[in-house]
């Protein structure tokens, strides 16, 4: 099932990022994915962490908020950049990643490092080091509110607390 999903997530992905359907490309296309797909299966990495066909319907509502949470801080980081006084407080901080698996910790990582303003430098098992341009954004992370919704996308209950740096 999840291999037929992976041939059919790789079609949809290659028709709309060729906008060109002649003959040609659309054979390409899937020699290219049957050969991908066959690769995927031949190394085993046609899984559950792999091909997460659980988080499919989870998935837009993860990207519509983690895309509103993305414009709010670009919001955040532009006024900073606008400011004549710079009111910035860059700071690291450790914070405890609440998911069950690598990829939920990699989300959520990632979900860190696209938010403007934040990025994780640095993934030691669950602890996560990130640097923030302003203490308010370490602040949030401590919060925890992030972690709990990616743990809430990969199905997991979020345990998140600040890790004493």
């Amino acid at each position: 099932m999840r291999t037929i999903f992976l041939a059919i997530a790789l079609a949809l992905f290659w028709l709309a990022l060729s906008g060109h359907y002649t003959p040609f490309l659309m054979s390409v296309g899937a020699v290219c994915i049957i050969l991908t797909v066959a690769l995927a299966y031949r190394m085993n990495i046609v899984d559950e962490e792999g091909v997460p066909v659980e988080l499919i319907l989870a998935a837009p509502a993860y990207w519509f908020w983690l895309y509103i949470e993305i414009v709010k801080s670009a919001w955040s980081v532009t006024r900073l950049i606008l400011d004549p006084r710079l009111p910035i407080s860059p700071t690291f901080t450790r914070v405890r990643a609440g998911q069950k698996t690598a990829a939920g910790i990699a989300t959520y990582a990632n979900s860190i490092t696209l938010t403007p303003g934040t990025i994780t430098t640095g993934v030691e098992g669950d602890i996560l080091e990130v640097h923030a341009i302003v203490s308010g954004g370490a602040d949030d992370l401590e919060q925890g509110g992030m972690d709990r919704r990616v743990s809430r996308f990969e199905g997991s209950i979020a345990t998140t607390n600040k890790e004493k740096a």
